[in-house]
C-alpha cells in the first residue's frame, strides 16, 4: 500500500471516536512529564541552593579515638600525610575559633536602624578554599586592630531575605551590597555559656566575600586569623579542626576515603548524607508518580485495544472489500497499527504540550500568589530536551501495543465469510 494512500485512509479513521481512545494516553503522558520535571527540578534546588555539595571535596575530621601510631589530631604532619595522598590537588586547613563569640550591633544597616545581639561561630580556612569568592589579597591576616576579613554563607543572605527582613521591615540584601559592612565582635563573650576564664578580645569583622562553602550560622576568617585568636583566647593553636581535601575527580573521591580511614580519621559528610537523603525522598516520590502515571498508560492501551478491536468488527465488511480488490493482510495490519500510532502520537504531543502549559500555570501562581520563603525558586521545574520526546515516545508505544491484537484480527478476515455476512 502506497504512503499516500495509507495516510489518506488513517486520516479519514482517526476522527472516530478518536477523543475517548486518546484520552488515557494524554492524561498518562502528562502527568509523567509533569512530574519527572517537578522531581527533577525540585532536586536541582536541593543540590544547588539548599544543600551545594561539591562531589569532589573531602572533608576530613578528628578520630574519636586515638589507637598507637594512629593519631586522632589534626597535627600539620597528618596534614601533610594528607595532601601527599593519591588524587589530591589541594589539602585546605580548618581551625575553629575555640571560644564563643557575639556581635552586638546598634547602628545604621543599610538605611535602616538596627539593634541586634546574636551568637556567632567562626571557623579559620585557608584562603585557597574561599579564593573564588573573595577579591585577591583580601583573605589574609591584617593583624590585632584591624577589620577581620569574613566570609559569610550565600544560605544565610537567603534566609534573612525570606524569613528575618520582611518580619522586621529590614532591606534586603545582595553579596554585592553586603560586601565591605563591618559590624563589632566579642571574643571569648557568649550569651547563652559561660565563656571560658581569659580575655575578652575585641575586634571588628568586615564583609569581604559571600560564598557556597560559608558557614550557615558563622564567618570563615583567614586561617592565620583564627591562630592568633585562639593564642590570645589562651586555647589550643597548633591542632586543626578539619581538613577539606580537593581531589582530582568525583571518581577518585572512595578510593580517598578508604585512605583516610586507614589513617585512623574521619569523614565529615553529615550534610552530603542529608542532601543524598532529601534527594533520595525527591526521587521515590517522584518514581511513585511516575508509575501511577505508566499505569494510566497500560490502561490506555486496554482502551485503545478495546475500541480498535469495536471498530475492526464494525468494519469488517469494509476491510472484506479492501482484501477483495487487492490489498494484502499485511496491508490491513499496517493500516489498523497506522491508525492507532496516530492516535498515540497526538495524545503524545498533546500530553507533553499539557504538561509543560501546567508547570508554567504552576511557576506563575507561585511567583504572584504564594509568599516569599526560603530557596523559592524561579521555576520547580527542569525540561532536558529528552523528557518531552520521553512523553511522545510513549503515547506512541502506548499506541502500539494496545493496537496488536486488533490489527492481527484485521489481518486475519476471511473476505468471502465477511462479505457473505457470516464474519
Amino acid at each position: 500500500m502506497r504512503f499516500s494512500a495509507l495516510r489518506s485512509l488513517v486520516g479519514r479513521q482517526t476522527g472516530r471516536g478518536a477523543a475517548s481512545s486518546i484520552f488515557g494516553v494524554v492524561v498518562g503522558v502528562s502527568s509523567l512529564v509533569f512530574f519527572v520535571a517537578l522531581g527533577l527540578g525540585v532536586g536541582r534546588v536541593v543540590r544547588e541552593k539548599i544543600f551545594p555539595t561539591d562531589a569532589t571535596l573531602v572533608e576530613v575530621i578528628p578520630s574519636a579515638l586515638s589507637l598507637g601510631p594512629l593519631s586522632g589530631k589534626l597535627e600539620q604532619a597528618t596534614v601533610d600525610r594528607l595532601a601527599a595522598l593519591p588524587h589530591v590537588a589541594h589539602a585546605w586547613r580548618k581551625m575553629s575559633v575555640r571560644v564563643p563569640a557575639a556581635s552586638v550591633y546598634d547602628g545604621d544597616f543599610f538605611g535602616q536602624r538596627l539593634r541586634v545581639g546574636v551568637e556567632i561561630v567562626a571557623v579559620g580556612v585557608d584562603p585557597g578554599l574561599v579564593e573564588a569568592d573573595v577579591a585577591p589579597g583580601t583573605f589574609d591576616d591584617p593583624g590585632e586592630g584591624q577589620p577581620l576579613p569574613s566570609v559569610i554563607s550565600s544560605r544565610l543572605i537567603e534566609l534573612y531575605d525570606k524569613t528575618f527582613a520582611p518580619t522586621r521591615g529590614l532591606p534586603q540584601l545582595s553579596p554585592q551590597m553586603i560586601q565591605g559592612f563591618t559590624f563589632p565582635v566579642e571574643f571569648n563573650r557568649s550569651f547563652i555559656v559561660a565563656a571560658p576564664a581569659g580575655p575578652v578580645i575585641a575586634a571588628r569583622a568586615q564583609v569581604v566575600g559571600v560564598s557556597d562553602r560559608g558557614l550557615l550560622a558563622g564567618l570563615m576568617v583567614p586561617l592565620a586569623s583564627a591562630q592568633r585568636l585562639n593564642r590570645q583566647a589562651h586555647v589550643d593553636a597548633d591542632t586543626f579542626t578539619a581538613v577539606v581535601l580537593h581531589a582530582g575527580t568525583p571518581d577518585a573521591v572512595p578510593g580517598l576515603v578508604a585512605e583516610v580511614k586507614a589513617m585512623g580519621l574521619r569523614v565529615d559528610d553529615k550534610e552530603r548524607r542529608l542532601a543524598e537523603n532529601t534527594g533520595a525522598a525527591i526521587v521515590v516520590t517522584t518514581a511513585a508518580l511516575g508509575l501511577l502515571s505508566l499505569l494510566i498508560c497500560v490502561l490506555a492501551a486496554f482502551n485503545i485495544a478495546h475500541a480498535l478491536s469495536a471498530q475492526v468488527r464494525a468494519r469488517e465488511r469494509e476491510l472484506a472489500v479492501m482484501r477483495a480488490v487487492g490489498a494484502s493482510k499485511r496491508d490491513l495490519v499496517t493500516l489498523v497499527l497506522a491508525e492507532a500510532l496516530a492516535l498515540g502520537l497526538a495524545g503524545g504531543v498533546g500530553g507533553s504540550a499539557i504538561a509543560i502549559l501546567g508547570a508554567l500555570v504552576v511557576d506563575m501562581l507561585s511567583a504572584h500568589v504564594l509568599p516569599e520563603f526560603p530557596f523559592k525558586p524561579e521555576s520547580y521545574f527542569l525540561w532536558p530536551w529528552w523528557l518531552p520526546v520521553t512523553g511522545v515516545a510513549l503515547g506512541v508505544v502506548s499506541a502500539a501495543i494496545g493496537a496488536w491484537w486488533p490489527a492481527r484480527r484485521a489481518g486475519a478476515i476471511d473476505p468471502a465469510r465477511a462479505l457473505a455476512g457470516q464474519g
